[in-house]
């Protein structure tokens, strides 16, 4: 029995034709429909903000996008973004007509951190920072506040895999995704939140080519990042199974460190906190272990893997030519070790067992040793 890497979870057609006929009864499929604007007011509540403080687009890419863009820098503003992330966080920073300027991360969160901030600025003075939740694991929301009161810059957490785990506090804006791999899948989606509702508005209307509704004029211009009501529908549904899926996410994971301590005690894990929901488990394997060699023995296993963040952003053509803010070397330490193992939903204590051993036999055949 083959184990995949990832299986989404989302919303069958029956359970989302009820809302498909309120899409055909109301004959409004885009551009801020009744379906969207009730989805943004759900979706603030979990994060105990307004409706206004909070927009959807059409993917989370677009989200970072138009979340930078609304920050109104000049046209090559430097945004200190971590190297260990998907590319992307840095499409996002360019095609928003910024420079990214990479950095380094914490050894045992796996993120961008103020402290890591503070001392990257010193050899790279930049204009605004773009921490990444990586793999879910959620940003200290106080600590970056702090940050953005005492260097007077702008914060926007790429959040795209922490729902239900990243907070938000005064000062700072989050994207976050509805990608189908997400813990919250709709196929396609995503939203921006920020306490500050003029910041949202501006973020709105970039999302609608920059259109100011009320006159027509666009003073800063856009794309179109709106959501429609068919996805819409599909994240009403989404919340609706959201404990549901939560608790099942919770429960896969603490059978992992269970599991993973017993076969592997070698394997490092994330430091996260572990009533988080998540939707990757990624390991930093021991010395002498080849994440490369390691996956192929768990494919020939039937176990899917992947190499996530590899290589790191400076390393790919697209970006080597952006400055680095001082020696990456905890990202590069990471993208060195480290191998994701099958996370989903669906996962059974009896199928993690199965990875975890095969896991501990293909780091012991790869040069390493699990324990």
């Amino acid at each position: 029995m083959s184990i995949p890497l990832l299986v989404p979870r989302i919303p069958t057609v029956d359970r989302v034709l009820g809302y498909l006929r309120m899409i055909d009864e109301a004959a409004w499929y885009t551009n801020f429909g009744p379906l969207v604007r009730r989805l943004e007011k759900r979706l603030a509540d979990t994060l105990d903000i307004e409706a206004e403080q909070l927009v959807t687009v059409s993917n989370a890419t677009l989200g970072l996008e138009v979340a930078l863009m609304a920050l109104r820098l000049p046209r090559g503003a430097r945004v200190m973004v971590p190297s260990f992330t998907f590319v992307a966080t840095a499409c996002a920073i360019e095609r928003a007509g910024y420079v990214p300027v990479m950095a380094d991360v914490h050894p045992g969160m796996w993120t961008l951190t103020p402290e890591i901030a503070l001392r990257a600025m010193a050899d790279a003075p930049v204009d605004a920072v773009m921490p990444v939740s990586t793999f879910g694991n959620a940003l200290d929301p106080d600590a970056w506040g702090a940050f953005a009161r005492q260097t007077g810059l702008p914060v926007v957490i790429d959040a795209a895999g922490a729902f239900g785990n990243q907070k938000l506090a005064p000062g700072l804006a989050a994207v976050f995704s509805m990608h189908a791999t997400k813990a919250l899948g709709i196929g396609e989606g995503g939203f921006v939140a920020c306490h500050d509702e003029a910041y949202i508005h501006r973020v709105r209307q970039l999302t609608n080519f920059g259109i100011d509704v009320s006159t027509g004029i666009v003073e800063q211009s856009g794309t179109n990042a709106k959501l429609s009501e068919y996805h819409a529908a599909v994240g009403l549904v989404a919340l609706d199974d959201w404990s549901e899926n939560s608790l099942l996410r919770r429960g896969v994971d603490a059978l992992y460190r269970s599991a993973l301590a017993r076969h592997c005690p070698g394997v490092t894990l994330q430091s996260r906190p572990a009533e988080g929901t998540y939707t990757i488990q990624c390991v930093r394997l021991p010395d002498g272990a080849r994440p490369a060699e390691v996956g192929r023995i768990l494919g020939e296993a039937g176990i899917g893997t992947r190499s996530w963040y590899t290589p790191l952003l400076h390393q790919h053509p697209a970006f080597s030519a952006y400055p680095q803010a001082g020696a990456l070397v905890e990202a590069g330490h990471l993208a060195g070790t480290t191998i994701g193992l099958p996370f989903y939903a669906e996962l059974d204590a009896a199928l993690i067992e199965k990875v975890a051993g095969a896991l501990a036999t293909a780091i012991g055949r790869s040069g390493g040793s699990a324990g």
